[in-house]
């Protein structure tokens, strides 16, 4: 998507999802579980962290979970910043309950009704106990934009980096283009990728999607 200019007054949001994961390369479910970076994830960050070196971001901002804090603290250190990392708790994954830590062939041998559930998209859809304790879709993107705003809110006029989960950028895509919550995922949620919003009037709008081209990058050494 084409990157547009921000409209004059407005809060500028760089959403960002957290570096690659163990369990994001085999797909096994992460939700509220502490999961830290891998290698990649850390190249990932470190890749981002360079790109952004030049923005003028006045804050940056994270979940609470570990995978989004060690991909935040790569941004800032580029950056030598002085102050402390802000975190909130209300930037999270979506929490899957029973269904953290498993794969998802596991999820449906072992729910298999929930599991239908979740795919069909029923967005009111309790999920199974756990560790932690499932939340709906609905809940879910409830929590999160009315996180996202509120950061916007409070810093209104400037730019965050606020670094997340898929699922949080998910529905910050969702809100700024009016989607319905029951309509498939037919867009991709890259690990460590730039995403843009406006923010004005409490109201989210996209200004670009799913920018990439920083972990593309080849370093000199790796040249033949």
């Amino acid at each position: 998507m084409t990157l547009t200019t921000a409209p004059q007054g407005a809060t500028t949001i760089l959403l960002i999802r957290h570096g690659e994961t163990a369990w994001n390369a085999e797909r096994r479910l992460q939700g509220h579980l502490d999961i830290p970076l891998n290698a990649e994830g850390e190249r990932q960050a470190a890749l981002l962290g360079a790109a952004l070196a030049g923005e003028a971001i006045d804050h940056v901002l994270s979940s609470d979970l570990g995978r989004a804090r060690q991909t935040a603290e790569a941004i800032l250190c580029v950056r030598g910043a002085t102050t402390a990392l802000q975190v909130d708790p209300q930037l999270r994954e979506r929490c899957y309950g029973g269904f953290e830590g498993l794969l998802y062939s596991e999820i449906a041998a072992r729910y298999p009704a929930d599991f239908a559930a979740w795919q069909a998209r029923n967005v009111d859809a309790t999920l199974p106990p756990g560790k932690n304790q499932g939340e709906s879709f609905r809940a879910f993107f409830d929590r999160v934009t009315t996180a996202i705003v509120a950061h916007a809110a409070r810093h209104s006029g400037q730019t965050l980096a606020l670094v997340a989960h898929g699922g949080v950028l998910e529905c910050a895509y969702r809100a700024a283009l009016g989607l319905a919550l029951d309509t498939p995922r037919d867009f991709k949620v890259h690990n460590a990728s730039i995403n843009r919003f406006a923010v004005e009037q409490g109201k989210l709008r996209l200004l670009s999607w799913g920018e990439v081209e920083h972990l593309r990058q080849v370093a000199l050494d790796d040249l033949p």
